[in-house]
C-alpha cells in the first residue's frame, strides 16, 4: 500500500524522543504552574484577550505582546511528537496496518468526543476550561495509544503461533 501522506519510519523514533518528556513537562508545568523564565518573549498575536491577567494595553489583535512560551513550545512539541509517533511508516507497512491505523483513528475521535461530550454535562466553570485544553490532545494521545496496543497485540499472538 503506498500512502503518501505518511511520514518515513525515521520518523517514529524522532517523535519518541520528543514525545516522552514533552508529555512529562506537560503534565508537570500544567499541574504546578511552572514556567521557565527565560522564555518570557515578545511573540505576535493574531488575537489576545488576556481578561484575567492582562491588561487593556495587551489586549487586541494583530499586534506583538509580551508573554511567556513555556506551556506554547511544550505543546508545539508535544503535538510534533506525536504526530511523528502517530504517522509514520511501519516498518512492514500492508493492508492490515492501513486498516488498524484507520480504524483507531475513528476510535479515538469516537472516544474523545464522548469525554468531550461528558465533560459538557458535568463540568462548569474554570475546570471546564482546562478539560477544553487536555481535550486537544486526546485524539492524538487516544490514537497512538490504540494503535501500538492492537500492533504489539498482534504482532505478539503471531509469534505465539509460530
Amino acid at each position: 500500500m503506498n500512502n503518501k501522506l505518511l511520514l518515513p519510519h525515521r520518523f517514529k523514533t524522532i517523535g519518541w524522543v520528543i514525545l516522552i518528556p514533552m508529555t512529562i513537562l506537560g503534565i508537570f508545568a500544567t499541574a504546578s504552574g511552572y514556567e521557565l523564565d527565560w522564555l518570557n518573549m515578545k511573540v505576535f498575536a493574531l488575537f489576545n484577550d488576556d481578561l484575567f491577567f492582562g491588561s487593556e494595553d495587551t489586549s487586541g489583535s494583530f499586534r506583538f505582546i509580551k508573554t511567556n512560551v513555556t506551556l506554547t513550545l511544550i505543546g508545539a512539541l508535544f503535538i510534533v511528537g506525536g504526530m511523528m509517533v502517530g504517522f509514520s511508516r511501519e516498518k512492514q507497512e500492508d493492508e492490515f496496518i492501513a486498516n488498524l491505523r484507520l480504524s483507531s483513528l475513528l476510535w479515538s475521535v469516537w472516544v474523545s468526543y464522548v469525554l468531550l461530550f461528558l465533560a459538557f454535562i458535568f463540568v462548569y466553570g474554570m475546570s471546564f476550561f482546562s478539560v477544553m485544553v487536555y481535550n486537544m490532545f486526546t485524539v492524538l494521545i487516544i490514537f497512538i495509544i490504540r494503535f501500538n496496543y492492537i500492533l504489539w497485540r498482534g504482532t505478539k499472538s503471531m509469534a505465539d503461533d509460530k
